[in-house]
């Protein structure tokens, strides 16, 4: 398959597959989501997304329809039907499927699945940023689907032939449209602690173990506009991203004072990379598997995996 969609059991090409419009996603956002990246079949740091989408779920008061055992031996089935192996690997939960009310329904939640063939972001990138007033809700914590803040402020990146968009609040620079910013200077790395004013990405927490693990000093507290142009690099990390200099502000140059101490930090999160998507990181769960299979096999496609077929 060049793509695949999930949804409820279903399985087919994204483009093939369709939703129910009484789905809550449609009409309130009404879910959470988390992403990762895939290499060689392998799902980058998938124990945290999955904590972490597990915790959002929980937040919003939405029950997973599935054990997160299960969840996992799914992601890691499906992700090996896609003819390439690196790949984007997105799923969500909806509150379910109901005629429009505000108020909760007593309904199963809704499980979303998409997969697409992507790469890393290259570590020599360098990303042109502007800034603008956060003026999104107290609740950035919660990884949800109401995304059209982040939406509007990204388009206006893309508009001015950038690549991300700073957010701030009273003068204070909390995070980016779809990821997490950090900045270097005087061999010290600051980030915006991990409140509800962000949302504490899963690089982010490596970023900041590297860092520990490199003897570099970690401050989480806010950092102004002003001290993110005059810091000796500027970082932004996601699921993609994994440490990308940013040298460019709304039109002005910055960062590029410490290449070595950036150079240091790439190097060792691209080889922590490479290590975790050699080999599984867990080991199989038959029990999940066997699971796992009823729920899809059902749809008649025919696995990729010689050790998930019927014997």
């Amino acid at each position: 398959m060049k793509t695949l969609g999930y949804y409820n059991g279903r399985i087919g090409e994204l483009d093939e597959m369709s939703v129910p419009m009484l789905d809550r996603g449609a009409y309130f956002g009404d879910g959470v989501y988390d992403a990762s990246m895939c290499a060689g079949y392998i799902i980058h740091n998938l124990e945290e997304h999955l904590d972490r989408f597990y915790r959002s779920a929980a937040l919003l008061n939405i029950e997973v329809p599935c054990a997160k055992e299960t969840l996992r031996t799914l992601l890691c089935e499906l992700v090996h039907r896609l003819d390439e192996p690196e790949q984007f690997v997105y799923w969500q939960v909806t509150r379910g499927t109901a005629p429009r009310g505000h108020a909760f329904p007593n309904v199963p939640a809704n499980l979303w699945i998409m997969l697409t063939p992507e790469k890393l972001v290259p570590l020599t990138k360098e990303y042109r940023l502007i800034s603008v007033p956060d003026t999104r809700f107290a609740h950035c914590n919660i990884k949800t689907l109401n995304l059209i803040p982040s939406v509007m402020a990204y388009q206006q990146a893309v508009s001015k032939s950038c690549d991300e968009t700073v957010f701030h609040r009273n003068g204070f620079v909390t995070e980016c449209a779809h990821s997490n910013i950090h900045i270097l200077h005087h061999s010290v790395l600051v980030t915006h602690p991990a409140d509800h004013h962000i949302l504490a990405g899963i690089a982010r927490a490596h970023l900041i173990r590297m860092c520990e693990h490199l003897s570099i000093p970690v401050l989480e507290k806010p950092f102004t506009l002003e001290e993110l142009r005059e810091a000796d690099e500027v970082i932004i990390t996601s699921c993609s991203d994994l440490c990308i200099r940013a040298r460019e502000l709304d039109g002005q140059l910055i960062g590029g004072k410490a290449p070595v101490l950036l150079k240091q930090l790439q190097d060792a999160l691209w080889q922590e990379f490479l290590d975790s998507t050699k080999t599984l990181e867990i080991a199989p769960d038959w029990g999940q598997i066997q699971l796992v299979k009823r729920m899809i096999l059902q749809n008649n496609i025919n696995p990729k995996r010689p050790d998930l077929v019927e014997k």
